[in-house]
């Protein structure tokens, strides 16, 4: 499946493994009986809630990092990859600045700052994130790591890709799909370099929240479209309002698909990783099991993987979800 035209291939999610060896928590592929039956399928789900700061995004911040050898980097994040850059920066001696945005969970500002980074927040509506860090960067001299459109952290997402093909290949498994939560895009086109080039029989789907399901309307219409105006959604990871480029120009080659959830779908399922896994998900971390226990991804008869890509989610809204009250 290498293709000198895509920016990242399966040579480079290789290479980021060999970095990250030692840096990175190899997540596990889990299973529950109670799910399966109620499914009438196999569910594995890959819990990066346990990966180092909470989700996956720490795996391609660290690649980036370590590839880079920056002296000091600046990022922009809603939460997730600012913990990841942080941390990454952190382990690598460098100072940190990043971008957030003020209304951001208060966990993650709170992590981002512990790992000792600088924050400069931003209002959503008045000012461009992106602009932000790229001016930080023309200032300071600091090399601005990108969350999801730079080809050495789309690599290391690849990495939980990788693990995933191992593993299933050790257990004697050919999985039917692997459905992956989808912001800009970085994590599932990673995963599906690693799966396509080992596991060529399945097919991987990126899962968004309605209204922000950019990246499944523009699989069906080859360009790259922009989320709903207005939209808001619970899943404040993913939350991105168009696919990234160089994520789309993978992701348009190798996806079989796109699926979109609803807010009450997300709830259900971080509810059900909760009592059935005993996983604490974020609503964008759990939108890919949400679509398989909702049914718009039917799990009857087949072998499903699905990733849980984060576990950052404010007490106060996680006691809420759990609770079943309405939002």
């Amino acid at each position: 499946m290498e293709n000198q035209s895509v920016p990242v291939g399966f040579a480079d999610v290789l290479a980021a493994r060999r970095r990250l060896c030692g840096a990175v928590v190899r997540t596990p592929l889990v299973e529950s009986d109670r799910l399966n039956a109620r499914l009438a399928g196999r569910l594995l789900v890959k819990p990066e809630v346990l990966q180092r700061t909470g989700s996956f995004k720490f795996r391609g911040a660290y690649n980036a990092v370590m590839a880079l050898a920056p002296k000091a980097v600046v990022a922009f994040s809603s939460g997730n990859h600012a913990q990841g850059v942080a941390l990454a920066a952190r382990l690598a001696g460098i100072p940190s600045t990043i971008v957030m945005p003020a209304d951001a969970p208060a966990i993650k500002l709170a992590r981002t700052r512990a790992f000792g980074a600088e924050i400069r927040l931003y209002d959503r509506r008045r000012e461009r994130r992106e602009e932000i860090g790229e001016d930080i960067a023309r200032r300071t001299g600091a090399v601005l790591i990108r969350p999801y459109d730079e080809p050495l952290v789309i690599a290391g997402q690849g990495t939980a890709g990788l693990e995933i093909a191992e593993d299933c290949l050790a257990r004697g498994l050919l999985p039917d799909a692997v459905l992956v939560p989808c912001g800009g895009g970085g994590l599932v086109a990673g995963i599906a370099t690693a799966i396509c080039a080992t596991l060529p029989g399945t097919a991987v789907y990126a899962v968004e929240p309605e209204g922000f399901d950019d990246t499944r309307r523009s699989l069906l219409s080859g360009r790259r479209e922009q989320a709903a105006p207005g939209a808001t959604s619970l899943c404040d990871a993913l939350l991105a309002p168009t696919p990234g480029e160089l994520t789309f120009a993978i992701n348009r080659r190798l996806l079989a698909g796109g699926l979109a959830v609803s807010d009450a779908m997300v709830e259900e399922a971080m509810r059900v990783a909760f009592d059935e896994l005993h996983l604490v998900v974020e609503p964008g971390g759990a939108v890919a099991l949400a679509a398989v226990l909702a049914g718009v991804f039917p799990a009857a008869g087949r072998t499903l993987v699905v990733v849980l890509s984060g576990g950052n989610v404010d007490s106060s809204l996680f006691a809420r979800v759990l609770a079943g009250r309405p939002g």
